[in-house]
Order: structure tokens, then C-alpha cells, then sequence
């Protein structure tokens, strides 16, 4: 834990951004990476030609980043971000449609963070093609933990599972989801449907073993 929480300091922004321009500078920054790493790949980028792409000076870069990783990284929680606002919007609308239950809660999800791949592409280079960065895989994790607890809350709000369904279920869940989207991602910008289709069989299956039984919908326990 020491070692990752070292890293994830380490790519930290130097200053964050407090005033309108100052955040529109690092945005302008994040989108020129994003544009970058789509064209070029993650490996040959420089810090410099960040700067060059969002017509920032390097030495401005370097006010809110300590290196290219740190970019990524603030780059990558700015997807991740976006997946939580799809993930939580895609539910509500099946909630709302009253089609609920377990396995909708993991197709839902998984499908979720399939239109934000589709959309991200740069997200699929830096994060589901490597995590070479230290900050970045520790950063993973943690978000994977706080989706595993969102998705728990979500199932247990709506009646969906029990309380026995345990905190330990969810997080291996969406861990193992997070490798079904690297090995469908891995050679295919478009994600390797017969894998993602595979992926949602199997964690449904699991979790569906802490499934509520409610009358009138058959359950699994």
C-alpha cells in the first residue's frame, strides 16, 4: 500500500488549478493528449509535444504536472469519470423501465463502460493496453473498489441482492470485468464482442448466487 500511494503522490498535479483559466489551460492540455495519444501511441509522447498541441508554453505544462505519466493519469481519472456518470445515467434508465435484477445490473454496467471505450479511444492506449504507470494501475484499483461499492449499494437499494452479498464478491467482480475489457480491447479499437458477451455471462453467473428471492420473479441463492 506504501509503495502505491508513493506513486500515486508522485504523479500528482505540482498545482491544481483554481482560477477559470488556469483550469481551462490544464482541460486544453488533457485534450491535446488525448488527441496525441489516438494518433501516435502512448510510448513516443513528450511532454513538449503536449505543450505544442494545446499551444501552451512547456514551462506552464510543468506548473500543473510533474511529467508526461502525471498527464496521463489526470487524463485517465477524466475518463474514469466519464464511466461513472454513464454507468450511474444507463441504470437509471433501466431502473426506471422497471427491468432490474442482477443480470441487468452487470450488462448495464459492462455496457456502460463499453460506450465510453468506444468514445475514448486514448483511454483504451493508456489504461486497458499497459499500465506501465505505477500511479495509474494504483489508481485503477481504487476505482474499481469505489464502482464495486456504487454497484453493491445499487443492488442492495433495489432489493436486488441480500446483505449477504459481500463486499469482497463485488470488488472481485469488477476486477474481473476490468480484465474482460483488456483482453477484448487488447487487438480491436472495437472490442471484441464475443469476449465482452462471455464477460457478462460469467459475472452474472457469479453474482447471481447472492440474487434476492422476491415473489413473483424467480431467484437464485
Amino acid at each position: 500500500m506504501a509503495d502505491a500511494a508513493l506513486a500515486r503522490d508522485q504523479s500528482l498535479p505540482r498545482r491544481a488549478p483554481m482560477q477559470a483559466r488556469s483550469r481551462k489551460k490544464v482541460e486544453a492540455l488533457l485534450d491535446a493528449t488525448e488527441r496525441l495519444v489516438v494518433e501516435r501511441g502512448v510510448e513516443p509522447l513528450t511532454t513538449r509535444e503536449i505543450a505544442e498541441a494545446a499551444h501552451v508554453p512547456v514551462a506552464s505544462l510543468y506548473q500543473y504536472f510533474a511529467d508526461k505519466e502525471a498527464v496521463l493519469l489526470a487524463l485517465a481519472e477524466r475518463h474514469m469519470a466519464e464511466m461513472d456518470e454513464q454507468t450511474l445515467v444507463d441504470l437509471e434508465v433501466a431502473r426506471s423501465a422497471g427491468s432490474l435484477s442482477v443480470g441487468a445490473l452487470v450488462e448495464t454496467s459492462m455496457r456502460a463502460f463499453v460506450k465510453v471505450y468506444l468514445r475514448r479511444r486514448a483511454f483504451v492506449e493508456i489504461y486497458l493496453r499497459g499500465r506501465t504507470n505505477p500511479a495509474l494501475h494504483a489508481y485503477g484499483r481504487e476505482h474499481n473498489r469505489r464502482i464495486a461499492a456504487t454497484l453493491r449499494e445499487v443492488a442492495l437499494a433495489e432489493g436486488l441482492a441480500g446483505p449477504d452479498l459481500p463486499e469482497t464478491a463485488a470488488v472481485l467482480a469488477v476486477e474481473l470485468g476490468d480484465r474482460v475489457f483488456q483482453l477484448a480491447f487488447e487487438h480491436d479499437v472495437e472490442g471484441d464482442e464475443a469476449i465482452i458477451e462471455e464477460g457478462i455471462t460469467l459475472l452474472t453467473s457469479y453474482l447471481e448466487r447472492y440474487e434476492a428471492v422476491v415473489p413473483g420473479r424467480s431467484g437464485r441463492r
